[in-house]
């Protein structure tokens, strides 16, 4: 069991456009091109960001989007307009760690919840797809403190348009089941 991190970025390192948006990432390819669903049956929870829900709550269907997963998202919002998403806020990684050792938790997004639990050295595995595209600006994956934090390349695959690496934080266990 573990913190996952399972995203795509642009070859320059970026999570979306400068303005949020994911278009370059959709018009690469799609999910049935990835590991996704493989990598999604092992999960049981998924925490969001609000402007990454936000993007999905655009798509077509959203609300059966993670379904079988237990889906919080990190906003101010009380409510929230799709079914399946529990608004939660307050520290992440306090978040992270009540929720228990003995599930696979994914972090869909953004960098505003993966950086705090990068600092706090709480994710074991990071699953980063990168697609052959560069945007010159936008959401940088990673924006947590200067540290050193090493992780160690476990498996690299092509996908379509996507090159996936794998990557698993020394010490932590080696599968996600």
């Amino acid at each position: 069991m573990g913190v996952f991190f399972y995203g795509c970025i642009t070859l320059d390192g970026y999570l979306a456009d400068k303005n949020y948006g994911l278009s370059w990432l959709h018009e690469t390819g799609s999910p049935e091109e990835t590991s996704y669903e493989d990598f999604y049956r092992k999960m049981d929870v998924a925490i969001l960001g609000k402007r990454t829900f936000e993007e999905i709550a655009r798509l077509e269907n959203a609300a059966s989007f993670y379904p079988t997963t237990e889906n919080y998202v990190f906003t101010h919002a009380a409510i929230l307009p799709q079914k399946g998403f529990i608004p939660v806020n307050g520290d992440v990684a306090e978040f992270v760690a009540g929720l228990g050792s003995d599930k696979n938790i994914w972090i869909v997004g953004g960098n505003t919840i993966l950086a705090p639990l990068l600092d706090r050295d709480m994710v074991d595995h990071l699953i980063i797809q990168v697609a052959p595209v560069l945007l010159g600006k936008g959401v940088p994956l990673f924006t947590q403190k200067e540290a050193l934090r090493r992780f160690h390349l476990v498996e690299v695959k092509q996908y379509g348009q996507f090159t996936e690496m794998v990557f698993r934080r020394k010490g932590a266990m080696d599968e996600a089941d």
